[in-house]
């Protein structure tokens, strides 16, 4: 009992003695690995294959560290923690790194010998290809915190694999006198370090996009000191002064690239930024025959202190030429809008006028004052209803102006009188952007010319078309509208009657009474014709002489007798004396036609065949009468004596 009780107070020493020493070796790791982040920025300017050569080997170190300060658990077994470098190189550093840092730990482990040193080999291969697993795992992605905390889980298997299934160090029995601590520490280690080397990357991370931006920014940087030289440039400022290497231009000044004069200014205006503090913000400079902008900045050290200046110089060469052009482009287009006669302006997509000329508002006397930028389209459109600018606007206001508003944003041409009589044509055009630009034109005078043009055709067409002494329609208009009517009745099947009118011994009359009594009795007649039709549609023209021809358009014979009596009483009514003829007044003898479709169709002539042989008929039967023919038939003869 005694022997037992001294046995288990010999293990507890020894686990105590465990936690304490491998307190220096956990701190003995970390320090390592906290070493090589700290200084690995050192083998930026190496290849990545350098650099996971170096860390490698950092990692192998730290390893072969580790087992100096290992504890020796029995003869020649040495617990430490050894195996947690080797699996953060595999899984930080790769194949590379991995390799390098276990044939270090591995070599120096032969070294040291002892009865475990087979089962500590196979022990590191193992950590080893557990971080190549985690590697391998994550290479298309950045490890995060989760990962290192997997790889700690999966390195404690692997130690606890190792102390169980390892011959020499299962028969130590090593896991159940040192099992907790060795594997606890390992995954503190693996932690502790792995969280450093996630710092280590988001730092070269976050370093190697600042100086890939500095670098590779398309305008000019650099970092003087306080004495106006470069200590760093980029690489555009490395073309534009032709150099080769950044090196190359550390140390100089303005002096050693630029004119004397030139070189002064700059300097003494970085001079006043570093002694006063305050910035300078896109000053115009002119280097190598280019337009730059420079903005400059005061840089500070931790005490407040101005060390130097840092730099931004654009290239606005281009930039300063388009503006120019624009500017020049913009003056004449102002010198041709002040110039032109016609008003133009443009609005946009919502309705808002974004630009007009002063002959726009000119145009519009009345609501010129409405008519600025940032006015809508319907409050000037109000405007012009208040002002009654235009006249003929609907009484519901609102209506209209929706209607017209609605209408802007359209390719259309239209004309307008404004309250004057004053005339203007308004050519309205969408642009790309769905703007809308109106031209506005004083077209007064070409209105009035067109205006007085048209009644003077009217004039002419209504004396090519009417008869001089009677006013009614002549020969000619006759012609044109038989022509129009008849086609009209025979496509409506409807019947079509003509009268062809003749006044009885006109000749006689004239001999008598001489050629103004004889005008006069043409006008008598021509007056009595037009008071026996009522409708639009009929029509009355001299023949020829005294002769009259009425058409009847949809009239039946029955309708054509009907008005030819009403002539003859109108002209009985007249009693103009007339001692020549047999009545002793002036009488008519009147000819009657009618036919439908067919007829019209084919021979439309045939209308006026029958009613001028009706007319002979009712002449030679002795005068003073109606005889009415149709379809080559002989229908009734009426005496109107």
């Amino acid at each position: 009992m005694i022997s037992a009780l001294k046995v288990l107070e010999g293990e507890i020493h020894v686990v105590n003695g465990i936690w304490t020493q491998f307190g220096g070796n956990l701190s003995f790791v970390c320090l390592a690995i906290s070493l090589w982040a700290h200084f690995s920025t050192q083998f930026q300017r190496h290849s990545p294959q350098r650099q996971k050569i170096a860390f490698g080997i950092i990692a192998g170190g730290a390893s072969i560290g580790s087992i100096l300060l290992a504890v020796e658990y029995h003869p020649g077994i040495y617990i430490d923690l050894r195996f947690s470098p080797l699996a953060l190189a595999g899984m930080f550093g790769g194949p590379i790194a991995a390799v390098f840092a276990v044939v270090l730990a591995v070599a120096f482990r032969f070294a040291v010998g002892g009865a475990a040193m087979v089962d500590g080999i196979v022990a590191m291969a193992g950590a080893t290809g557990i971080g190549l697993i985690a590697h391998f795992w994550i290479r298309k992605r950045s490890p995060g915190l989760t990962d290192v905390a997997l790889l700690s889980l999966a390195l404690a298997g692997v130690i606890v694999a190792s102390m169980t299934m390892l011959p020499t160090l299962s028969s130590a029995d090593v896991l159940t006198g040192a099992g907790f601590p060795v594997t606890a520490l390992n995954c503190l280690a693996t932690m502790l370090c792995g969280f450093v080397l996630l710092k280590m990357q988001q730092w070269e991370l976050e370093r190697s996009i600042l100086v890939t931006a500095f670098s590779q920014s398309p305008d000019y940087l650099y970092v003087k000191d306080r004495n106006s030289r470069f200590i760093t440039v980029n690489e555009n400022m490395i073309r534009l002064y032709r150099f080769r290497t950044t090196a190359e231009m550390t140390g100089l000044s303005d002096f050693n690239l630029l004119s004397r004069p030139l070189a002064e200014e700059l300097y003494h205006l970085e001079q006043q930024v570093m002694e006063t503090g305050e910035p300078l913000i896109d000053c115009p400079e002119h280097i190598e025959g280019r337009s730059m902008l420079a903005s400059k900045v005061p840089l500070r050290d931790k005490q407040g202190r101005v060390i130097g200046l840092a730099g931004v110089t654009r290239d606005v060469t281009e930039r300063a030429a388009l503006e120019r052009e624009l500017r020049e482009s913009k003056n004449l287009l102002s010198h041709a809008m002040a110039g032109m006669s016609d008003g133009i302006a443009m609005y946009d997509k919502k309705g808002f006028l974004i630009f007009c000329n002063e002959q726009y508002r000119s145009a519009f006397p009345l609501s010129g004052d409405a008519r600025v930028v940032g006015a809508h389209i319907s409050d000037i459109l109000r405007r012009v209803a208040e002002t009654e600018e235009r006249p003929g606007i609907p009484e519901d206001l609102e209506a209209w102006i929706k209607a017209a508003t609605a209408s802007l944003h359209t390719n259309k041409d239209e004309e307008v009188q404004l309250h004057n009589g004053d005339w203007r044509s308004i050519r309205t055009r969408l642009a790309e952007d769905g703007a809308a630009m109106a031209v506005v034109s004083d077209i007064t005078a070409t209105k009035e010319a067109e205006i007085a043009l048209r009644l003077s055709a009217e004039q002419l067409r209504n004396l090519a078309e009417t008869d001089g002494l009677t006013g009614m329609a002549n020969r000619r208009a006759f012609d044109e509208a038989f022509a129009r009517e008849t086609a009209g009745n025979a496509r409506k099947n409807t019947p079509f009657s003509l009268l062809m009118v003749d006044i009885d011994r006109f000749k006689a009359y004239n001999d008598t009474y001489g050629h103004p009594a004889g005008d006069q009795c043409l006008r008598v007649v021509s007056k009595c014709l037009r008071q026996s039709v009522s409708r639009p549609a009929d029509i009355v023209a001299r023949y020829g002489g005294e002769e009259f021809v009425v058409l009847l358009p949809a009239t039946s014979a029955k309708g054509a007798m009907i008005v030819a009596e009403q002539f003859a009483r109108r002209l009985a009514q007249e009693n103009i004396v007339h001692s020549g003829s047999e009545f002793g007044r002036v009488t008519a003898s009147i000819g009657i036609s009618c036919a439908t479709g067919a007829t019209l169709r084919i021979n439309p002539n045939r209308l006026l065949s029958e009613a001028d042989a009706a007319l002979y008929d009712a002449k030679t039967q002795g005068r003073n009468r109606i005889l009415a023919h149709a379809s080559d038939e002989r229908h009734g003869m009426k005496d109107v004596g």
